[in-house]
């Protein structure tokens, strides 16, 4: 049965920089073997830190699978760049004929699964593996429709509190029952960007995320790097599918599903996820719902409002 590892589709998306890098050097290494049987895998025990789907089997060591030759050469040339400025070029040399998944899942993330009904159902992995009940569940941003997902999809099986944060929820795309949407030009806009040059991208798209300007300036430069440097860790295929997902999925169908008593926290001055698209729009389809909005807040509330939000967070959970 195929499948995904939720684990895996993290660490390989996520992180994929890291363990790209390296996964790389060993098909140069290991004698064109990945994880042959007298090397170590990389961790003693996946269990402790895997939770397996319902569509995938965690790779292991044993299946010994061949490094394509494209693959070695392409390591041979990039090896020593940075992997997250070499992605665009690994992705566009290794798409077609790449056919070792743990060298393809590093350099590209895992090859599908960037949408929500795949998102939903890890969520569900893990609520079942971990006994987890009586949950309250808090999606910022891009996993806000995670939570909605989760509460139509899975019925928000074990869960008695939800909460968005900045969260994309109903519906980001504008047309023509939902005027106050984003242009879908806009999202093109970022589509190009990220593939045309990611760092300088990402080094404008945090200034507006956490509403830094030639006045105001609510967090440090080293918090601005260290956004731009997770960013970049993550595999450009995932970065790409993932901003397609939260810009056209539409979740005004799920909102009927939140039976739970729902919080919603918005920034008046989100430019990145504007509010009256997100949250006002939330809190107006959701049953037991409250909206709480954060004057001049924007999107990275969670960095300039944290006290406040740790704060409302923690006075609604005490509600149970």
């Amino acid at each position: 049965m195929k499948s995904k590892n939720t684990a895996l589709r993290i660490a390989l998306g996520a992180v994929g920089g890291i363990i790209g890098t390296a996964v790389l050097f060993s098909a140069l290494t290991a004698n064109k073997k990945l994880f042959p049987e007298d090397e170590a895998p990389l961790r003693e025990d996946p269990g402790e830190f895997m939770v397996e789907t319902a569509e995938n089997a965690a790779l292991t060591k044993k299946e010994q699978t061949e490094v394509p030759k494209i693959a070695e050469m392409i390591a041979a040339n990039v090896l020593h760049f940075s992997y997250g400025a070499s992605g665009g070029a690994l992705y566009a040399l290794l798409r077609p004929k790449a056919k070792n998944p743990l060298l393809e899942g590093a350099a590209l993330g895992v090859a599908s699964g960037y949408n929500y009904d795949t998102l939903a159902d890890d969520l569900a992995s893990v609520i079942e593996e971990t006994g987890a009940t009586d949950a309250a569940i808090v999606g910022f941003s891009m996993g806000g429709g995670e939570v909605a997902r989760y509460m139509s999809r899975h019925g928000g099986k074990n869960v008695s509190q939800a909460a968005l944060i900045s969260s994309v929820v109903p519906y980001m795309l504008k047309t023509e029952d939902n005027p106050d949407g984003t242009d879908r030009a806009t999202f093109d806009q970022i589509t190009e960007g990220i593939k045309q040059d990611r760092p300088g991208f990402f080094a404008g798209f945090f200034k507006d995320f956490y509403g830094v300007g030639l006045i105001s300036h609510p967090v440090s430069d080293e918090l601005l790097e260290a956004s731009r440097n997770t960013a970049m860790q993550a595999s450009l295929k995932a970065t790409l599918a993932c901003a397609e997902a939260f810009a056209t999925t539409d979740f005004r169908p799920d909102l009927a599903s939140f039976t739970v008593p729902t919080l919603i926290i918005h920034g008046t001055s989100d430019k990145t996820v504007p509010i009256d698209a997100a949250g006002r729009a939330a809190a107006k389809g959701i049953a037991n719902s409250e909206l709480i909005e954060y004057d001049g807040a924007p999107h990275g509330l969670f960095a300039t409002h944290k006290e406040q939000l740790t704060s409302d967070l923690l006075a609604f959970m005490s509600r149970k």
